[in-house]
């Protein structure tokens, strides 16, 4: 909801927020920025990679650069944006501009502001350069949860897999750590510390979401180069691209940093830095969250370790959860897409809770199969087409039939795909041939 912060409208934007340095070492990046006079300074640690000193990496690098700033960005949405002697051509600024405007557009609607009145002046002109890499290696960013755990059982046996995992300074996160281990791939790691400042909060800052993903991709890109690997392998499926709401004369998308739209102007600006050599694309991007949840659920090994609940993945290690809370979207969605695949019974030993059954999910529900206020929760969530399809399955099953508030719901619902058409390609994709089996 807009305004969800009380004293939103007390708090004033900032005049300049400026990209004062990248630092690069051996092994971890350090990002400094100036809003209005007050210093930021974030710091990303590598393990498992080369040196992180070669131009293909730094050019990276200064994207990652770029985007990460807009963690700091948020916290005066300044309206004067200054970088400096940043190196960027042309697909780096669209992607800087796209980031800004749609990847901070839930930012924006909740603080109710509009971000069209930024102006973005500085950065230096870049040129291409040449970047050493074996094609048939990859990394894939791994979160623990469905989507990334499919994509490694998708992947060609000849390809080399590697497992991008990125935690913060407090610790790792167990859940994630033990569905890698099952996955058996090498690891390699990043430890990225924000500024205290933004973690502890201030009165005066704006807060909001950020354009996470398209950070960790560039991320992984920096490490992917670092080791010699020739792609990044996202896990972002087809209505990752679907949007929350309109609003004024655009589309709010919690997920856009994981969109296809994010997709190719990642990759654009990358390749503008190191040659269309090296690959970033999704290996989901034209399936339906039903179509994963099939495969998913013919991968029995990570049943009782994967982890989606947000909860389980709190930056405080003392408010992490060590199961699913069973009461946040994720945890319905997640109970929605498996059951029309696993039995009643099975799902009971996953997640300890049964959110389809339980009446005080039923608002939620609502909303994630598009009859709430809203088009749907700011969470990394299907579209509600696919939710309504998955619960008109699940509502014909006979397990569920005591279930009879799922069944009345139904009734409101009129899906325009059939359980059957999510389960064929969605759209385009840009994965290379020799990535699938």
């Amino acid at each position: 909801m807009k305004n969800d912060m009380n004293d939103a409208e007390t708090k004033q934007r900032a005049e300049l927020f400026r990209y004062v340095s990248l630092e690069v070492t051996d092994s971890t990046l350090r990002a400094t920025y100036e809003l209005d006079g007050l210093i930021f300074v974030e710091t990303v640690a590598f393990e498992g990679v080369d040196s992180l000193q070669t131009p293909a990496v730094t050019a990276v690098a200064q994207l990652w650069f770029l985007l990460a700033g807009l963690s700091y960005y948020k916290a005066g949405a300044a309206r004067r944006v200054d970088l400096g002697v940043t190196p960027l051509g042309d697909r780096g600024r669209a992607l800087l501009r796209a980031s800004l405007r749609e990847g901070l557009a839930e930012f924006a609607y909740r603080n109710d502001l509009w971000l069209d009145d930024v102006v973005i002046t500085g950065g230096v002109a870049t040129a291409p350069v040449a970047a050493d890499i074996d094609a048939g290696r990859v990394l894939i960013p791994f979160g623990g949860g469905i989507d990334s755990v499919v994509t490694t059982s998708l992947l060609a046996p000849s390809l080399h897999q590697s497992l991008f995992v990125v935690s913060p300074p407090g610790g790792r996160f167990a859940p994630l750590e033990a569905t890698a281990a099952v996955t058996g791939l090498e690891i390699v790691r990043a430890t990225r510390a924000l500024d205290v400042q933004i973690l502890r909060g201030d009165g005066t800052f704006f807060n909001g979401h950020v354009p996470v993903s398209a950070m960790i991709t560039l991320l992984a890109s920096v490490a992917a180069l670092a080791s010699g690997r020739g792609g990044v392998v996202m896990s972002n499926e087809h209505s990752a691209s679907a949007s929350n709401l309109r609003w004024r004369d655009m589309e709010v998308n919690h997920q856009w940093s994981k969109s296809w739209e994010a997709e190719q102007l990642l990759a654009d600006a990358i390749g503008e830095r190191v040659g269309p050599a090296f690959v970033v694309a999704s290996s989901l991007r034209n399936r339906s969250e039903v179509w994963v949840a099939k495969i998913f659920s013919e991968l029995p090994a990570f049943h009782h370790v994967f982890r989606s609940c947000n909860r389980a993945f709190n930056q405080d290690p003392e408010l992490r959860l060590d199961g699913w809370c069973g009461e946040c979207d994720k945890c319905l969605f997640i109970n929605l897409m498996l059951a029309p695949y696993l039995s009643r019974f099975s799902l009971k030993e996953i997640f300890h809770h049964e959110p389809l059954s339980d009446p005080d999910r039923d608002a939620q529900l609502r909303v994630l199969v598009g009859e709430g206020v809203e088009f749907k929760p700011f969470e990394c969530v299907g579209d509600p087409d696919e939710s309504a399809v998955a619960l008109v399955r699940v509502s014909q099953m006979s397990e569920w039939a005591d279930v009879e508030r799922l069944r009345e719901l139904v009734h409101e619902l009129s899906p325009d795909r059939s359980f059957e058409e999510l389960l064929e390609s969605q759209g385009p994709s840009r994965v290379p041939a020799h990535w699938l089996r």
